[in-house]
This record gives structure tokens, sequence and C-alpha cells, in this order.
């Protein structure tokens, strides 16, 4: 399993690349009881946390290899373009048709090639799979890989080194990669830290598997954070144990409640920000984790439908598949 000379060795490779993002007192503090601090990933080159992970797997990629492909919801597919693109590597990304268009733009802009496949990430990760096999590409995971959770597990280095005084860390859960690194690390520099691990309640993949103590599949679903959907592969064999034994515990948000949320980080902080950075915000918000007196969250990317952006901090109606979230204006 991964420890915390793992994540010291990603720092090495990743510095002056994907590091160094800001961590800034969020205005939110005097509504939560606490101060919370923001870890702005979305500072990255190219919007996301996705990249401290992907250039870490990428320097490991075998010299002579014909290229990469990953399967990805948005972020990890660009990172790895980018990252690719930095090394003139051909770069195929298998996505499933649950990806907003904007995220499939974003990659093609990159240079990559973007293939669409199936309903789920499960099963644009097996196309993926059968993308290295017959055309020799290497394939990056998207979170259950050693060296992309290492990689994500330097913004909780980066966290603590700013702020040694963290006790709670909220941490976007889906694949549980960015949990599982964050964990690793944070658990070893601080052991009495509290890490907790929030996701939607629809969909929730990793914490219906740490539920049923397996990796098990659920349906996935249109979401407000779309980048926490997906899988985590039935042979899971890092972030899954790693998210089950460092995690203190999961919390799980509505819909309605992650709108709120996307509002208040926009109008009180004035970020544009996917609706998965603002998890941890919502729990707190809907009174879901008790505030303490530190606490940290990562505002993991912005690569946001913008159109559906606005209808949410505007306070109109937003239709997720067969779910429509109630439009309702910000109350400061």
């Amino acid at each position: 399993m991964l420890a915390l000379t793992d994540v010291l060795a990603a720092q090495e490779v990743i510095k002056g690349v994907a590091d160094g993002t800001p961590l800034v007192p969020s205005y939110l503090s005097q509504k939560l009881g606490g101060d919370l601090w923001l870890k702005l990933e979305i500072c990255q080159p190219m919007g996301a946390f996705k990249l401290r992970g992907a250039v870490n797997a990428m320097a490991h990629v075998p010299d002579g290899a014909r290229g990469v492909t990953c399967c990805s919801t948005g972020n990890h597919g660009r990172a790895v373009a980018y990252a690719a693109a930095q090394k003139g590597l051909r770069a195929v990304i298998c996505m499933s048709d649950l990806v907003p268009q904007a995220k499939i733009d974003g990659i093609r802009a990159l240079g990559a090639e973007v293939h669409i496949h199936g309903r789920s990430q499960d099963e644009a990760q097996t196309h993926a799979t059968q993308l290295a096999r017959d055309d020799g590409l290497i394939d990056i995971p998207p979170f259950d890989d050693p060296h992309v959770i290492a990689g994500q597990g330097t913004i909780a280095l980066e966290m603590l080194r700013a702020r040694p005084d963290l006790d709670t860390l909220m941490i976007p859960l889906s694949g549980g990669g960015l949990a599982a690194g964050m964990a690793v690390a944070a658990r070893a520099i601080k052991p009495d830290i509290r890490l907790i691990g929030v996701s939607m309640d629809r969909g929730a993949a990793m914490a219906a598997s740490i539920t049923a103590g397996r990796p098990v599949e659920v349906e996935e679903v249109a979401s407000l954070a779309d980048s926490l959907g997906g899988g985590i592969g039935l042979s899971n064999r890092f972030s899954f144990p790693l998210c089950r034994t460092l995690l203190d515990e999961v919390v799980l948000i509505t819909e309605d409640e992650i709108y709120t949320a996307m509002q208040a980080l926009y109008y009180e902080d004035r970020l544009v920000a996917e609706g998965a950075c603002v998890v941890g915000i919502a729990a707190l918000l809907a009174g879901k984790i008790a505030p303490s007196r530190q606490m940290g969250t990562v505002i993991t990317g912005r690569n946001v439908d913008m159109a559906q952006f606005t209808r949410v901090v505007t306070g109109q109606d937003v239709r997720l598949g067969d779910v429509i979230v109630k439009g309702t204006p910000y109350d400061d």
C-alpha cells in the first residue's frame, strides 16, 4: 500500500508543473462557526487537481510508448491530455455520454482524441482497456493507480505545510484517488486529523462500496457534481482499501444542497467552480458535518458547464436527467 514516502516522491516529480496552488480563507467562515480554508485547485493550468496525478503517472510512462489512454468523467481526461501534450504523446480519452459537452470540448482543445462509449464510466474503462490492448497504449487510470493517488496526495502536504493547525479535511469523494492520497499524507503527518469524504447521495460508488465492505456497482445518474460520478471498479486494488481504512466517515448530500453551496461559494467567495468542489461546503451548510476550529476543503476544478452554472447562481431550475432541481435565489 502507499505511504507518505510515495507522496513525497510525487511532490518532487510535479514540482513547478502542478503544485503550489493557493490556500485562502473563505468568507463563509463567519457563517459556519469555524475557520474554513479553500485549496484552490481551480488555479491549475488545466483547471483541476487531476493534473497532479496525471503528471506523476506520466513520468512513469516508459520511453518509446505509442501513447496513452484513460477513462474519465472529465477532469482526469483533461489532465492526461495536458500532460501527454507536454511529452508529445498521443492521448485517447474514453468517456461515457453522461459527460458534459464542455468537458469534451476542453479535452479536444488540448489535442487529444475523445471516444464516447457507453452510459457509465465502467463502460468507458472497458473501451480504454481494449485500446491499451489493441493499440499498444498505456492506460492511466483516473483513481485506482498508485502514481495517480500519490500525486493527488501532494494537496494535503501543501495544505498542512501552510496551515499545520488544520483539524478537519473535507474531501470530495468519487473513485477515491483524491481522498486516498490526501488521507495517506494527512494521517501520516497529523494522525488525529479528522478526514471526511463527501459525495452526492445518488450514484455514490465509493460510499456504497465502503458500506458493503467491497467494491460494488451503482447506477450512474446526472448530477450537479458530475465529476464525482462513475464506479470505482470491481477489482479496485488501491483507492478503495485506503479510503475504507483511513477516512473517519463519509457524508452524502442532496442535489438541492449542492445547488445552494454552489451559490454560496460564488456569492460569498466570488469563485466559479464545479458542483463537485462544493460538497464539503454543502455538508457544513446543511448541518451534516459539525464545524471545527480549522477546516479545509479542496476547490477541485473550474471546468464547469457555464450555461448550467449561470442557471444555478441566478436561481433558475436545473434539469438533471429525469430530476429537476428547483431554483431558488441565494439567501445571504
